[in-house]
C-alpha cells in the first residue's frame, strides 16, 4: 500500500467510508502524496500520452480553429485564449505557432492557463513564460474567452450511484481486512438522479461529475456575456452509463484502489451533462474527433509534414495520423463539443 493508502485508511477508520468522488479528489491533488501534485505524468515516460504528444497537428489545428472562430466573431480586443488542465503545455505552444501568421490574433491574446499541479506548472512555464495561472475557471478575465480543454473533464472526481428500486445505493470506498475495497450505501431517493428512472433499470449504474455543472456554468455564462468559444475534447458519450473509473500506471490499467496517489484515475465524459449547462450560450453537435480533426484538414497537414520525412520517423508520423482519427482508435472514443455564443456559429470542425 503507498503511503497515501495508508493515510486513506486511517480517515476511513475514523470517519467512516468515503465517495468516489472524495477517493478520486484525494488520489489525484492530496498536497503531498497526490498523483497530479507530485510529478509530471505525461509521454512515453509517463503514464498515459495525450493527442498533443503525439504529433504538433493536433494543437496547430485546435488554435487555427479557435483563430478562425475569433475572425468570424469580428476579431475582438482583447481576448482570452485559456486552456484548461494544459499538461506539459504542448498544446498551447503548438497552436500560438500555427497561429502566428493569423493578421491581429497573437496581438489581440493573453495566455491564461487553469493548473493547481505545482509541478506541472513549472513545466508549462518553460514552453508559456508569459501565461497567467489560475486555480479556477471562475478567476478568469472578463473578455471574449477562447477556451481549450483537452482531457479536463475526465479526470474530475465522480460520484457512482447504482439504481434500487426508486432510489439509489452509492458506491463507496471503505477498508475490508485491511485493504481499500468498494462498498454500497443505503438506497435512498436522490433528486440529483430524479431524470434518471425513466432510461435506468435496477442494477444499473449511473456517474455523476461533482465539479462538472459550476465549471460548465461558468465558461458558458463568459461567452454568452463577452463572446468567444470553447472547445472540450475527451473521451466519454453524451450520457453516463455504466463504470467507467479506470486508473493508469505506466502505460497500463490497473485496479484504482491498488495504489492510490501513484496511478492517474479518470472516468467517461457525460457530455450531455455539459450541454445541460451550457445555457446561457449555445452547444454544438457532439462530434467524433477522427470527423472534427479531418473537417480541419489533418489529413492535408499530415501529407505536407511527411513530405519532408523518412524511415522511423515516417513511420511514427502515419501512426500518429491513425491513432488520432481512426475509429478504431483515438477517432470516436474521444469527442468533440463547443459552447459558443447564441448570435454566433460553432467553430471550424463542428456543426450546430
Amino acid at each position: 500500500m503507498t503511503a497515501l493508502g495508508d493515510l486513506l485508511i486511517a480517515r476511513i477508520a475514523r470517519t467512516g467510508p468515503l465517495s468516489v468522488a472524495e477517493y478520486m479528489a484525494e488520489c489525484l491533488m492530496h498536497p503531498d502524496h497526490g498523483y497530479y501534485a507530485t510529478r509530471d505524468p505525461f509521454g512515453v515516460a509517463g503514464d498515459f500520452t495525450t493527442a498533443p504528444e503525439i504529433t504538433q497537428m493536433f494543437g496547430e489545428l485546435i488554435g487555427l480553429s479557435l483563430a478562425q472562430a475569433w475572425m468570424d466573431q469580428g476579431q475582438p480586443s482583447p481576448i482570452t485564449l485559456a486552456e484548461l488542465g494544459p499538461g506539459r503545455g504542448t498544446l498551447m505552444a503548438d497552436a500560438l505557432r500555427a497561429t502566428k501568421g493569423v493578421p491581429g490574433f497573437h496581438a489581440a491574446l493573453s495566455v491564461h492557463l487553469v493548473e493547481t499541479s505545482p509541478t506541472l506548472r513549472q513545466a508549462q512555464a518553460k514552453l508559456l513564460p508569459d501565461a497567467t495561472w489560475h486555480d479556477h475557471v471562475e478567476t478568469l478575465p472578463d473578455a471574449p474567452l477562447f477556451l481549450i480543454a483537452n482531457e479536463f473533464f475526465d479526470a474530475l472526481p465522480i460520484r457512482q450511484f447504482v439504481r434500487d428500486g426508486n432510489g439509489w445505493r452509492e458506491k463507496v470506498v471503505g477498508v475490508t481486512d485491511g485493504k481499500l475495497s468498494f462498498g454500497l450505501s443505503a438506497a435512498a431517493p436522490l433528486a440529483l438522479l430524479e431524470d434518471r428512472l425513466t432510461d435506468t433499470k435496477d442494477g444499473d449504474l449511473v456517474e455523476h461529475c461533482v465539479g462538472l455543472p459550476a465549471i460548465t456554468a461558468s465558461i458558458s455564462t463568459k461567452i454568452a456575456a463577452f463572446g468567444g468559444t470553447a472547445l472540450i475534447i475527451d473521451y466519454g458519450d453524451w450520457q453516463s452509463q455504466g463504470d467507467t473509473l479506470q486508473a493508469l500506471k505506466a502505460q497500463a490499467h490497473v485496479d484504482p484502489l491498488t495504489t492510490p496517489g501513484d496511478a492517474d484515475l479518470t472516468a467517461h465524459v457525460d457530455f450531455a451533462a455539459i450541454a445541460a449547462h451550457a445555457s446561457p450560450a449555445r452547444f454544438s453537435r457532439l462530434t467524433g474527433q477522427g470527423v472534427f480533426l479531418e473537417r480541419l484538414g489533418i489529413t492535408g497537414r499530415a501529407q505536407a509534414l511527411a513530405a519532408k520525412l523518412s524511415g522511423d520517423a515516417l513511420t511514427s508520423h502515419i501512426a500518429a495520423h491513425r491513432r488520432l482519427t481512426h475509429p478504431a482508435e483515438m477517432g470516436e472514443l474521444f469527442k468533440v463539443i463547443s459552447i459558443y455564443p447564441v448570435t454566433a456559429q460553432p467553430p471550424p470542425g463542428l456543426e450546430p
